[in-house]
């Protein structure tokens, strides 16, 4: 099936799902109200013109989605991740580390700016109100304290991708 939009047809769930049956030695499949023969080889594949398409999670589960809009250095990194995985899983994990550790900082830092704004759209003056400057000044410590954890991680990434 070619050019499908980011939604598709409920009838085509009996397919996605393999919902097949047997009778006698033969497998069938119910698609409307018809019954096909079904062939264990048979494969469907789906194709898109969209660049980066966002299925719903009720079909994400029931496919297998693959990108192949993957650039030269993208599968380059993939190729690479799989390779040093295998002969020295040790550095790999810390790679992995890094980047849920890196994800995770700039989570905290968006929530520290939204608490930020939240502050200082509020009635009062900022500079009598004690509760805001509490959480100016946690805010100021927490982000030099994520600074820094980001840039020992940079000089630790640079260092396991050198190794890479």
């Amino acid at each position: 099936m070619e050019n499908v939009a980011e939604d598709l047809d409920p009838a085509l769930t009996p397919i996605l799902l393999k919902q097949t049956f047997k009778k006698g030695n033969t497998i069938y499949l119910k698609l409307g109200d018809q019954t096909i023969e079904y062939s264990p080889n048979f494969k469907f594949y789906i194709t898109t013109k969209y660049r980066n398409p966002h299925y719903l999670p009720e079909i994400s589960t029931k496919v297998t989605l693959i990108n192949f809009m993957i650039t030269y250095e993208g599968l380059n990194d993939q190729l690479l991740g799989i390779l040093v995985k295998k002969e020295r899983p040790e550095l790999e994990q810390e790679k992995e580390k890094l980047i849920i550790e890196s994800a995770d900082n700039k989570r905290i830092l968006f929530e520290i700016e939204e608490k930020i704004l939240l502050v200082l759209s509020g009635k009062k003056n900022i500079l009598t109100d004690e509760e805001a400057i509490k959480v100016l000044t946690a805010s100021k410590d927490k982000a030099i304290e994520i600074n820094e954890k980001q840039q020992n991680a940079e000089i630790t990434e640079k260092r396991i991708d050198t190794a890479r």
